[in-house]
Order: C-alpha cells, then structure tokens, then sequence
C-alpha cells in the first residue's frame, strides 16, 4: 500500500517516522523524553532494582556466563541502564555488560561502563528489556468509513486527517486477525504489525536468554473501539500532531506481537514477584525507628504507584525466553519472602 503524499498528505506510520525519529524529530531534542512524560524508570529507582533482580535470576539459571548482556531498548537517555547497573552486586557487574539502545546521542555524563548504540548487539546472553519502546513503533492507522469498510487514515503535518484508501494485504490480514472492526462508521484501530516486526527482530538478537518488552497494552478481549494514538508533550496528554512538538504514541496489541513460548502479565504482577509490594512498613517502627520508617514509607509509596490499579501497575509485560526451557520464566517470577521486599 503506497502513501498519497499530495499536499502533504500520508499515512500516520511515515509521518509519526519523521515526527519522532527525524533530524529535528521529538527523541532528538535535547530534553529527552523525561522533559514530557513520566515512565516506571522516572517515577522509582525502585523500577531499576526490579528490573537488576530479574538479571541475577536470569544470570542464575543461565548458570552464570562468562560475559552476562542487559540491552536497554529506547534507553532515553539512559536512566535504565545506569540504575540496572548501580544496582547490581559487584559479583555480577564484573561480568555484564550494559548497551543502551537510542537514536538519540550519548549523554555527555553517562556511565562510561554503559556502551552506547543505535541498534542491539547479537547473540545476546542475558537480558534486553524494552520499557514503553514498541508503542512507539509507528504503525499505519485505519478507520472505517460510512460502508464500514477500515481505510487508511491520511495526515498532515498539522495533524489534520482524511481518509486513503482501503487497508489491503498484509495490513487488512492483520487487522482481521487481531483487531477486527466491527460494522459502523468512524471505528479506528492502529495496525500493529509493524510493532510484531520489530519485537521479533529485537527477539532475534537474543541467542539465551529473555527478552521482556513493557508497555500501555491491550489485547484481543479489550481493544478500544476508537483506537488510543495520542500526545504528550511537557507532562501532559495533548491531541496527536505529527510535527515533531510531541511525543505520540499508541497502547501495544501485546498478544499479537508475542511470539511462541511468550508470556502476557501485568506490571503488577511482574514487579509483586521482583519484590516490590507497596506494603506499609508497621506503626511500630515509628517510634523505634523514626528515620527508618520515614524512609519505608516513602519507598511503599513508590511501589505503590509502580504497581498501581488504573496507572502503571496496568502496563503489560511481554516476557520471551530465548534458547532456554519455556519454564524457566515461570523460575524467574516467583514471589520472594517479605524481607526481600522492595
């Protein structure tokens, strides 16, 4: 299916393309995408901790290999990636090593242990974990129109649309297989098969190990009518514009994207199972132990929005294990007993 670039006409996936990723695109800009919105990596270092218990595990089971990977996809500007490695013991710095994935250049003052890449190493061992990548992946749109026939949905530059022509090929095949529109005009849905493409290209480049992809998600049983494409920009959620002002993004159709052996869960179950809980630390430790318990509660209250209902505790994780027992994911995401916790 081609573009109608006449008047500046084209479909959303070139459009977001040049908006995002561009000279002059979105994730160039100097401020990097903290400066707009908050992830699970800005909102706790708790997020990093989790994510760095995961790897041990991994490393673990893996039998402890000479040279342990973690890939850190779209790393922003790398906030991932430094945290994981902070927060490693130094048994297992000393045999991983760190790659942040970006389009962006290389933070003047990042860790110099943190190799710094535009695309993921291969024949990775180890972890690659992809926090709120894919839902920027640009994807063509499609709305129904007054047959109820789904057709491209054309963009300019100022985030004006019109209808293309008819979704056709692979792209129709897709949607009927995972978003199909029901019969009425203005229905839309974003075709992810894109998205599948790239998480199946990111899989490839693990030769052992896990690849876990995080995201805003949904999946066959509660695919909104009307689609989810929109913007953020300084903190807030504004109407889509492909011009390079704002962040766009998508929620991911996680189940089509995963890949055989893949597992679907929620954040807060994945993160209950790294440890972080978001229980209140008890009364008592007030009075004996007033700093202490200042410090707690704090940190209850960061794993109580990392795993909140309604918020970041909705996201999915996407969890692939690579040239390893399919069981082995069920072995990394076990609870851990209260001390453990976060």
């Amino acid at each position: 299916m081609t573009n109608d670039t006449t008047g500046g006409w084209t479909g959303w996936r070139a459009a977001t393309e040049a908006a995002l990723y561009g000279p002059d695109g979105f994730y160039r800009r100097p401020e990097g995408p903290a400066g707009h919105f908050r992830t699970s990596v800005h909102a706790s270092p708790m997020f990093a901790e989790a994510v760095a218990r995961l790897l041990c595990r991994l490393d673990e089971a893996l039998g402890r290999p000479a040279r342990l990977d973690f890939v850190d996809m779209a790393a922003g500007r790398g906030e991932l990636a430094a945290g994981v490695l902070a927060a490693l013991p130094a048994k297992v710095t000393a045999r991983t090593r760190v790659h942040a994935v970006e389009v962006a250049g290389r933070p003047a003052a990042l860790d110099d242990r943190i190799e710094w890449r535009s695309e993921p190493p291969q024949d990775i061992t180890g972890l690659l974990f992809a926090n709120e990548w894919l839902d920027n992946v640009p994807v063509e749109i499609a709305e129904t129109d007054s047959s109820g026939v789904p057709r491209r949905v054309l963009v300019r530059r100022d985030g004006r649309e019109r209808l293309g022509e008819p979704v056709a090929g692979a792209e129709a095949g897709w949607l009927e297989r995972w978003w199909p529109l029901p019969a009425g005009e203005g229905l839309r849905a974003e075709i992810g098969l894109p998205r599948d493409e790239a998480w199946a290209a990111a899989v490839a480049t693990v030769a052992r190990g896990l690849a876990v992809a995080v995201d805003y998600a949904h999946t066959a049983s509660t695919r909104p009518l009307f689609g989810t494409l929109t913007g953020f920009r300084e903190g807030r959620e504004c109407a889509p514009v492909p011009d390079g002002s704002c962040d766009l993004t998508a929620h991911v159709a996680l189940d089509a994207c995963a890949l055989p052996g893949g597992r679907v869960l929620t954040q807060r179950e994945a993160l209950r199972t790294l440890g972080i809980a978001g229980a209140r630390p008890p009364l008592s430790l007030a009075s004996t132990h007033p700093a202490e318990y200042v410090r707690a509660l704090a940190r209850a209250g960061e794993a109580a929005e990392l795993t909140a209902a309604g918020g970041l505790g909705d996201f999915g994780w996407l969890l692939q294990p690579v040239g390893v027992d399919g069981a082995l994911v069920e072995g990394l995401l076990v609870d851990v007993p209260d001390h453990e916790e976060q």
